[in-house]
């Protein structure tokens, strides 16, 4: 908001439009309004002064700079990520130009760093991170649901991502307007963690509507930040949960919903083993640690492992099993917008949250870029902007 003092006998609009657009190209910040006051004296701004005050409303604006983190190679870790000022993007005719008010750091991003998909992604110098909130500054002609000022949540196209930057251009088809209520951090955590692990559960049949009868599961890395969402929301589906997890978490991943929780480095953890002896009727596999050789025999029969994180020897395993009885699916996860929406409306009613491992302000990316690959983070990392 601008507010711009100007003495009643001195009113000159083009005086007025010279000094609003000389603050539009100093300040960093949006101006969303200006606000002419009337006053008797120049400098005299004050309740009992203003004779009137005129609104004019103005388009959101945004700097010609901004700050963003970014490698220009494979590997180095926390360590390669640089801090460089670079031009704001302009959004294409279906996009809309966010400013990102948080991050969250998956898997995913690191492993591209690491060179999961050379040498085809990324292109260098490149942005990390694909799922971010903010709110929307700048819309191109053709977006049809959002305007400026809305407060919204984007999964970004993985191969361009762009997240750990003060804005990112995003397509309007991947982006969903946040509820009241829902803070950026919490909604930076759901769009890659949320359909996943959402994906994965109705890749097996369930309801979430509470009319489903539940069957007895298992899921693998119940801490992490996909494992969080999926022990939440196989509760909402009426299952019996197993999770896995490490002994600092057992206590976390049973605060969430899971009937059963084991620690992975125990005997019983290793061989899936929970306390009734029964075997389940699913695995839902967060792990690239886990094996099909150990899945099979904690199987019933029929029964099938959903893999997530998938191996070699897994993908093996799923070819050998398609037509068996017991089975091994692998699933890719696909964004969805609808996915999103339905997701963000639990965590609005109160069925879904975010577990948060850590806040990292953007001063202090590195560290969170650390976090996340150490493998140990309970829930979601998050960069705060």
């Amino acid at each position: 908001m601008l507010f711009i003092d100007v003495p009643d006998c001195r009113w000159d609009p083009y005086a007025v439009t010279r000094l609003v657009r000389g603050a539009h190209e100093r300040n960093t910040l949006s101006i969303y309004a200006v606000v002419i006051i009337y006053s008797q004296t120049p400098g005299s701004f004050s309740p009992s002064s203003i004779q009137k005050v005129s609104i004019m409303a103005t388009a959101g604006t945004k700097p010609s700079t901004m700050r963003a983190v970014q490698y220009s190679g494979y590997g180095g870790g926390g360590a390669a990520l640089k801090y460089v000022d670079i031009p704001v993007p302009s959004p294409k005719k279906d996009e809309v130009l966010i400013r990102i008010e948080a991050a969250s750091i998956n898997p995913a991003d690191w492993n591209i760093q690491k060179g999961l998909l050379r040498p085809f992604v990324p292109k260098f110098p490149f942005i990390p991170v694909t799922d971010v909130a903010g709110e929307v500054v700048e819309v191109g002609p053709a977006v049809q649901e959002l305007k400026v000022g809305d407060k919204v949540v984007s999964k970004l196209v993985f191969w361009k991502s762009g997240g750990l930057a003060e804005y990112v251009a995003a397509s309007e088809s991947i982006t969903v307007a946040r509820p009241a209520g829902i803070s950026a951090a919490d909604a930076a955590g759901l769009p890659l963690a949320g359909f996943t692990a959402l994906q994965a559960l109705r890749a097996i049949g369930t309801k979430f509507d509470g009319t489903g009868s539940g069957s007895n599961i298992l899921i693998t890395a119940g801490s992490g930040g996909i494992g969080t969402y999926a022990v939440q929301l196989a509760k909402l589906g009426n299952h019996n949960v197993t999770a896995t997890c490490g002994a600092r978490n057992l206590e976390v991943v049973a605060n969430i919903g899971a009937d059963e929780v084991l620690d992975y480095k125990t005997p019983e953890g290793a061989a899936l083993k929970n306390s009734s002896g029964k075997k389940y009727d699913y695995i839902v596999n967060i792990t690239s640690d886990g094996k099909w050789s150990a899945f099979k025999p904690a199987l019933n029969f029929p029964g099938r492992v959903v893999d997530i994180a998938s191996n070699f020897w897994n993908f093996v395993a799923s070819i050998l099993t398609f037509f068996s009885k017991k089975k091994l699916s692998i699933m890719i996860a696909s964004m969805e917008k609808e996915d999103l929406r339905f997701l963000l409306d639990l965590m609005k009613e109160g069925k879904l949250k975010t577990v948060v491992d850590s806040r990292h302000p953007f001063e202090k990316v590195a560290d969170a870029w650390e976090k996340s690959m150490s493998g140990h983070a309970t829930g979601k990392v998050i960069v705060e902007m």
